[in-house]
């Protein structure tokens, strides 16, 4: 079963290779972007094939590797 897991910087936390982004964007003449975010995406499969247990088990690696719970918030898609 694929397990996809975007991860995102919470709001209010400085992204600064988001504004590193918007400011580039904007020197090449695309003034009409602003609120750039970056993010990561990871996918996994796993040998799983109950849904409910392929989430449980997502949600622990996040919190137990994958995700800085402090400063990212993350959302799985089975």
């Amino acid at each position: 079963m694929q397990i996809i897991i975007n991860i995102s910087l919470k709001n209010g936390v400085l992204d600064p290779q988001g504004k590193a982004v918007e400011k580039a964007l904007h020197a090449l003449g695309f003034n009409g972007v602003s609120e750039v975010k970056i993010a990561k995406q990871i996918k996994l499969e796993l040998d799983q094939t109950n849904k409910e247990k392929a989430l449980e088990e997502a949600k622990k690696m996040c919190e137990e590797l994958l995700v800085n719970c402090v400063i990212e918030d993350y959302e799985i898609v089975l």
